[in-house]
């Protein structure tokens, strides 16, 4: 195995930090190997203790480098969260080329035009995705290279962060002796993954419901159009557990992920546990059903919520319906209150790869995809991302140079 095929993401959650490892040998794609630790320092998908969360990442990155024995130097971090916005922008230039052939240079040259719009100080640049690019006033083209023309434009969707989240974010990937690589938006490389060709391109919600948030995504005509994050997920059911059953917050989180159901229906009576409760030595014993009559109306009030934002957004029905992925949507009974409260097509997606069949890792590893997917577009390898040994510790160029200069600049003013 080469380093030079090696890729790792970080997403970095609520209630889990979790590293993959990716390898790319002769044009196919495989996980390696994966490393999950539990998320201290993290409320409600925000960092609110840097050093709890250096050692959440520290913790994962250190178990995904046993499973392969790889020393892991370099990674692509995913963002989130409700400070994420979306522009649309355009930007036009002239191919450069003497033969008038678009190539890599002419692509990256129309997309730094789009970059320049007017953002607030507090804003900085995250990504540019090209909606469609126009050469000499043909449109809906979706990939350029090798065609000939004078004039290339570009529909772009600008992502944009603000500085303080994105800073302390990089803070904690560096202070965990981590370089990174480059910031790739979870919902984007997830929907990337998860979506289908016909539902990105009639329209589509992708909806994550982790622990401490739930992010919304609508695609359209091919790329993601609409973001937003609501400050709920699954803690929510477990804080309810909690008062519901008088126990430790622990102890309830315990209970939902072993007996948990989000349908009163769907429950059993004959399945019973025993929790402690608060203030007593004495245990209690309750059924599934005592369970999901606790549940089910908070997971009601989610899709409620979910519902109203995505017509907040703009969007009212769209005809590739909905799409769940997240750590929480594994709760059995979720689907069927999804489908009744959304009142449109609904299903979970979870990564068809071996070792990360759980939609907790759909993010991770839709990083990865997009990482995979704009290499094999520009038909190049990726740059090493491991040192073995440890003591290597070689130089990297990084593949978004203004990207980086940006957070150079970034670092700059915070420190």
């Amino acid at each position: 195995m080469s380093n030079n095929d090696i890729i790792v993401s970080l997403d970095i959650g609520t209630s889990k930090v979790r590293a993959i490892i990716g390898e790319i040998n002769n044009g196919t794609f495989n996980i390696i190997g994966v490393g999950s630790a539990d998320s201290e320092g993290i409320r409600k998908g925000a960092i609110v203790d840097i050093d709890q969360t250096v050692q959440s990442i520290r913790s994962a990155v250190d178990h995904a480098e046993r499973m392969v024995d790889i020393q892991i130097s370099e990674v692509y971090v995913g963002i989130s969260g409700n400070h994420i916005g979306l522009q649309t922008s355009h930007g036009v230039v002239a191919v450069q080329n003497e033969d008038r052939e678009i190539g890599e240079e002419d692509i990256e040259r129309v997309l730094k035009a789009a970059e320049v719009i007017a953002l607030p100080p507090e804003r900085e640049i995250i990504d540019v995705v090209a909606k469609q690019y126009v050469v000499d006033g043909l449109e809906g083209i979706q990939d350029p290279r090798g065609m000939i023309g004078v004039r290339l434009e570009v529909e772009a969707i600008i992502i944009t962060g603000a500085k303080t989240a994105i800073h302390n974010l990089l803070r904690c990937v560096e202070k965990s002796g981590l370089k990174v690589r480059d910031l790739v938006l979870l919902s984007l490389g997830a929907g990337q993954l998860s979506l289908s060709k016909d539902e990105k391109t009639m329209g589509s919600v992708l909806v994550d419901i982790g622990a401490g948030s739930s992010t919304i995504a609508v695609f359209e005509s091919g790329t993601i159009v609409a973001t937003s994050t609501l400050p709920i997920g699954g803690e929510f059911i477990t804080n309810d557990i909690a008062y519901g059953l008088r126990t430790l917050t622990d102890q309830a989180e315990k209970v939902k992920l072993k007996y948990g159901c989000a349908s009163i229906e769907d429950a059993a009576a004959d399945v019973t546990f025993k929790v402690t409760r608060i203030g007593s030595n004495v245990d209690k014993e309750f059924t599934q059903e005592d369970l999901a009559a606790i549940a089910e109306p908070r997971v009601q009030e989610i899709f409620q919520l979910i519902r109203q934002e995505v017509k907040r957004l703009g969007y009212n029905e769209l005809p590739g319906g909905y799409i769940l992925t997240g750590g929480t949507v594994t709760m059995p009974g979720l689907l069927k209150i999804a489908q009744q409260e959304l009142s449109a097509s609904v299903r979970i997606a979870v990564p068809d790869y071996i070792g990360v069949r759980d939609p907790g890792f759909t993010g991770g590893v839709g990083v990865l995809y997009k990482v995979i997917r704009n290499i094999r577009i520009r038909n190049t390898s990726p740059k090493k991302t491991v040192n073995r040994p440890k003591s290597s510790g070689s130089q990297e160029t990084n593949s978004k140079t203004g990207f980086m200069e940006r957070i150079k600049n970034l670092f700059s003013e915070f420190i």
